[in-house]
């Protein structure tokens, strides 16, 4: 295998993460387990984009914040030995050390120079009870939290789109909002086929070579759909 960065045999990896807010009102009207579904069927259209792909390296990973955030899945696991276990709820919404925690992870080490710009997924109901602002620091203060492609999904009206969208850090990238069961089925799938195959091709490789910031092409924003009339978050 070449070890020339960036060439035609060499394999990068790609880190994927998925920050799921498990707090207690994510046990309301079914959300945590809409989650849970949809992250699981997510997985196999996910191993698909990978094998089209083979020249990154699909490493998956997950985050959990309520009282506190801890590895959900704590090892960089290839895609296709990936398997999801049911979150539960508990707790308030401690979104600042879910990002804390990640961006320990993006410091170079454990992440390599040559890999490709993570993933990043947020998804949230409500609002941080903890130092936000502390949290998107510590991430963005990383070269590898600018690079990286965030993406946010907002669970209900409730969610707070402000801190989204500073998560996401791009004005032309909203929150995506999911209302019911149906729609984050339909976001989940965006993320893990259209946003990784973005990520993952070999122009985002190219794209990646010494730039400070991601310049990787975001994939048009999915069509949430209608809310079912009786079936709203």
């Amino acid at each position: 295998m070449s070890k020339r960065p960036g060439g035609a045999l060499s394999t990068r990896p790609l880190h994927f993460i998925w920050m799921a807010d498990c707090s207690g009102s994510m046990s309301a009207e079914g959300k945590i387990q809409s989650l849970n579904t949809a992250i699981r069927e997510a997985i196999p259209h996910m191993q698909s984009v990978a094998d089209e792909n083979p020249n990154a390296d699909v490493l998956v990973r997950a985050v959990k914040f309520s009282t506190g955030a801890q590895w959900h899945i704590s090892q960089p696991t290839p895609v296709a030995d990936f398997t999801w276990t049911d979150l539960s709820t508990d707790g308030v919404t401690d979104m600042g050390k879910a990002l804390s925690i990640v961006a320990e992870q993006l410091k170079i080490p454990p992440m390599s120079d040559r890999a490709l710009p993570p993933v990043l997924v947020l998804i949230s109901d409500g609002q941080p009870t903890d130092d936000f602002g502390a949290g998107l620091s510590a991430l963005m203060d990383l070269p590898w939290g600018k690079k990286s492609i965030r993406i946010a999904i907002a669970i209900g009206e409730d969610a707070d789109h402000e801190v989204l969208q500073k998560f996401i850090g791009n004005s032309e990238i909203p929150p995506l909002q999911a209302n019911n069961s149906e729609q984050l089925v339909n976001y989940i799938k965006w993320v893990s086929t259209a946003v990784l195959k973005s990520a993952s091709s070999p122009a985002s490789q190219s794209a990646n070579s010494g730039s400070p910031v991601t310049n990787i092409p975001i994939p048009t924003l999915p069509d949430s759909g209608p809310a079912s009339a009786g079936d709203v978050w």
